[in-house]
């Protein structure tokens, strides 16, 4: 991805970046694709592995386990209240590698940018990602990048992939779940689909809610290292609580029982949620995530999260039953029962 850094001769004119765009030559392979890495890219992506300049990054790692993730990014719009697609790249791929217990090592990033993006977005963006990155300790040390015709994209897509080493001993998995297990959510739910929603021009609306982006690798090396006896932990991100639940109790076998009235929910996501016909529990969250233990470790666990800032609305929101059906059902309110089935649909396109 990288050619030289930043100060080459090469060029004689550096790219505008406040007032330049996205063209075809930007992608050729050439001087121009070049110049944009250098002075875009390398700007802020700069670390000692990318700068070797390989199509690849060779690395050593500790001992363990390693895992590895990688996800697709088509946010629209592509900045939204509380973050852009650049940091969400980050947050989303770190978060993957970090609920298997592991520590993230490093990621790897690739753009397909459509002709005429602006550069001073695509600069934000960038500028987004390396924060995210650096934050997490999970430096981009390689990727690539692609350009399509106008009209065959929207602004810029982003792939990530991202791997990370989970300690020997520690094995976190949906089908370790067992009935009697407690189930917990590390704060508020839906934050981030109403972010977008009341970003969207055809549902605007007025809301103060900021989507929850952020990454969970600190909070889950407290846990894990707190309570190791976690079965499993799950980022609710597409689908929200209702679908991530529904994936666990067919990979378990078992079934879900949820307590509505424990389950953390702002009043304004409520709100945005009944005005637009939704279910909080199917919204996207993007920082926030489920965690699953044995009953006489569920306070325990909670203690920890609380004590920590991405964790402090934490909450126990229900438990996991027997159940041949594999279904997952709430008490409700009202005293009744439901059951939350998988989301038929898709209640809002392009989210993460």
């Amino acid at each position: 991805m990288l050619q030289r850094k930043p100060g080459s001769k090469r060029f004689p004119m550096r790219l505008n970046i406040k007032k330049g765009r996205v063209d075809m030559t930007h992608g050729s392979g050439g001087r121009a694709m070049a110049q944009l890495i250098e002075e875009l890219f390398a700007s802020h992506l700069d670390n000692e592995l990318l700068a070797q300049g390989n199509d690849q990054a060779a690395f050593s790692v500790p001992a363990g386990r390693m895992v590895m993730s990688t996800d697709g990014h088509v946010v629209s719009p592509l900045f939204f209240p509380g973050g852009d697609i650049g940091s969400l790249s980050v947050h989303g791929t770190v978060n993957d590698v970090v609920m298997s217990g592991a520590k993230p090592l490093y990621l790897s990033a690739s753009f397909i940018l459509e002709e005429g993006f602006p550069l001073a977005d695509l600069d934000k963006i960038v500028a987004s990602m390396a924060k995210a990155a650096e934050e997490t300790g999970t430096p981009i040390v390689t990727g690539d990048t692609k350009v399509v015709e106008k009209g065959k994209g929207d602004g810029v897509f982003i792939s990530t992939t991202g791997i990370g080493i989970v300690p020997d001993g520690l094995i976190l998995s949906g089908d370790q779940v067992q009935p009697g297990d407690k189930i917990l959510v590390s704060g508020y739910i839906g934050d981030h689909g109403v972010a977008i929603m009341s970003s969207r021009e055809n549902l605007e609306f007025e809301t103060s809610i900021a989507s929850d982006s952020q990454p969970l690798h600190d909070l889950v090396a407290d846990m894990v290292r707190e309570v190791p006896e976690i079965r499993c932990m799950r980022d609710p991100t597409r689908g929200g609580v209702a679908s991530t639940l529904n994936e666990l109790a067919q990979q378990s076998s078992t079934g879900m029982r949820l307590q509505e009235e424990a389950i953390p929910v702002r009043p304004e996501v409520h709100a945005a949620c009944e005005l637009l016909g939704l279910d909080p529990l199917y919204v996207a969250n993007e920082g926030k995530l489920i965690a699953i233990c044995p009953a006489d470790q569920a306070e325990k666990l909670l203690n920890v999260m609380r004590a920590h800032p991405k964790g402090q609305d934490a909450a126990i929101i229900g438990e996991v039953v027997e159940d041949e059906h594999s279904f997952v059902t709430m008490e409700t309110v009202f005293g009744g029962q439901r059951i939350v089935d998988w989301l038929a649909g898709e209640q809002l396109p392009r989210i993460c």
